[in-house]
């Protein structure tokens, strides 16, 4: 899955919880998440500065914007990619334990994936076409 597929892909998901992502879907959706978020703290920025806000009220403004927006998304694609490695999505939580955590999750979502079907769905990478076992 390309970068492009990888966004469109998870914007038509926006709170799809069911399924199964790949790895490729979380780290291009991630690297998006994270450049959209400076892409808004620049605008931001610029904005404050060309309204001679000194505050950063609309800069602060634009920013929380972006992040509401792309949160569901963000969560959906990570209860996704726990469900590929045949995990609950309440192992999200996990991501709130300081340090730990975090690596823990980290290390998970650069595992390959469960092979074949699993209890969240069929393997997102080669998917059994419809019919076959019908």
């Amino acid at each position: 899955m390309g970068f492009g597929q990888a966004i469109s892909s998870c914007l038509s998901k926006f709170f799809t919880f069911a399924g199964r992502a790949p790895r490729s879907e979380y780290w291009y959706f991630y690297l998006f998440f994270v450049l959209a978020i400076l892409v808004a703290v620049l605008i931001g920025g610029v904005t404050s500065a060309a309204l001679s806000d000194e505050s950063g009220e609309y800069g602060g403004l634009v920013t929380m914007a972006a992040v509401l927006i792309l949160f569901f998304p963000q969560l959906s694609v990570t209860v996704r990619r726990l469900h590929d490695l045949d995990r609950s999505g309440w192992w999200w939580w996990l991501s709130f334990v300081p340090l730990v955590g975090g690596m823990i999750l980290l290390v998970w979502f650069c595992l390959k994936g469960t092979e074949g079907n699993n209890r969240y769905g069929p393997n997102p990478l080669n998917p059994v076409p419809v019919g076959v076992f019908d």
